[in-house]
């Protein structure tokens, strides 16, 4: 009998080789999972189950896990306004762990031996997919043609034509990945240090011109509704936000940073609904929160952020910090205003029953309710005291 063996499909020329490659030369019974977490349509799901079957799957499916990948993830990342060095959302590169899961969650139902992706031996995805597969399924073997056959793309479409498979191998000018909370776009300008990408490598175009304010609600921290439109889920949020904002070509930018494998790396993005959400709940929580609550935030988003983008999703120091960003957000409630422009958005400010500027205690700058001006004096020479002893011990 020949032995199962499930491989992470994309459709792309990768994994259409594995495939190919994996049930003709090496005998294995292939089924094909797609964990689709929110980058797909039901169009293109379509179009790569049939791909699936032409190339010999013995049975294809499809992984939907958009809802678990923002219940467990994205509202993290906006509880702790993640973004990896000050830039990027980590957009694609956070769902890899979550694609990881649901194909070893697949491959365990089925009783399948064997998993496969199709990494190459440059990139992050490879430790992502091998470090999840490792952890959850010790006894699942890990399979990577690709990376073991350091193959070039030519040899890829050379294998697949003798095995006549006839498809449209033409090379895109930029790999391209899109999901839920947003787009890389690589190739090229991003394989240099200083050339920026032009404006047709970006696959969202601008269309809109006029300015468009709106009207973003948050509730514990999540966003609820749009322009007074609720929604019941997250990921149908986003989306909405993605559709109005994108026109305008917002949240465009290059991200340079260090991979897990030691190099440094560069990629382009776009994502107009997560940097819109991020810098809105942001400005929310300047509002809502105390000062060292938005410090200590800080601090322990920097380092979820950086365990995600290094593959390390199962510690279980990320269900800790999980907790503490959750039990911050019980006061972030209220209404940010954006203006979306051509290439940018502004935030133009809040509404909120938990906005701490709405206090009775003084406006800053203008006037003093809750203290005296004798109040002041007396806590300016407290607060100096071990200012001037130093410079009075250490005085030059």
């Amino acid at each position: 009998m020949k032995e199962k063996l499930v491989l992470a499909f994309s459709g792309g020329l990768d994994t259409s080789f594995c495939v190919k490659y994996l049930s003709e030369e090496k005998g294995f019974e292939v089924y094909t999972a797609i964990a689709n977490t929110g980058g797909f349509s039901t169009e293109e799901l379509a179009r790569i189950e049939e791909k699936a079957y032409q190339l010999g799957a013995v049975k294809h499916v499809t992984l939907d896990v958009t809802d678990v990948y923002y219940s467990k993830c994205i509202r993290y990342m906006v509880y702790g306004n993640v973004l990896r060095n000050n830039t990027y959302p980590i957009s694609v590169s956070s769902e890899r762990v979550f694609q990881a899961m649901a194909i070893i969650e697949y491959a365990r139902k089925i009783g399948a031996g064997y998993v496969a992706h199709g990494s190459t031996g440059a990139g992050n995805d490879q430790v992502r997919f091998d470090l999840t597969f490792q952890v959850l399924a010790p006894g699942i073997q890990i399979v990577t043609p690709i990376r073991d056959l350091s193959l070039s793309r030519e040899q890829e479409i050379n294998y697949l034509r003798e095995h006549g498979v006839q498809d449209d191998f033409v090379k895109m000018q930029y790999s391209i990945n899109q999901g839920l909370w947003g787009t890389s776009i690589g190739g090229k300008e991003t394989l240099t240090s200083g050339k920026p990408l032009p404006e047709e490598a970006y696959p969202k175009q601008l269309r809109a011109q006029e300015t468009k304010v709106v009207e973003l609600a948050f509730e514990k921290g999540e966003l609820k509704a749009i322009d007074g439109k609720r929604f019941e889920s997250g990921p149908e949020a986003i989306q909405t936000l993605e559709d109005l904002a994108a026109p305008y070509a917002i949240g465009r930018d290059i991200h340079v940073g260090d991979t897990i494998i030691g190099i440094k790396g560069r990629v382009g993005f776009e994502a107009a609904a997560p940097l819109i959400i991020i810098k809105a709940h942001h400005l929310l929580e300047k509002h809502t929160l105390t000062k060292w609550q938005l410090y200590w935030k800080e601090q322990l988003a920097n380092w979820y952020g950086m365990f995600l983008h290094e593959s390390l999703y199962l510690d279980p120091v990320m269900r800790n910090i999980e907790s503490f960003l959750e039990n911050t957000q019980e006061n972030v409630n209220g209404k940010v205003f954006v203006a979306l422009k051509p290439y940018r958005f502004e935030l133009q400010g809040i509404e909120s029953p938990n906005d701490l500027m709405s206090s009775d205690f003084g406006h800053y700058g203008e006037e003093s309710k809750a203290w005296t001006g004798d109040d002041v004096k007396g806590f300016t020479n407290i607060l100096g005291n071990y200012l001037k002893i130093y410079h009075s011990v250490n005085r030059k």
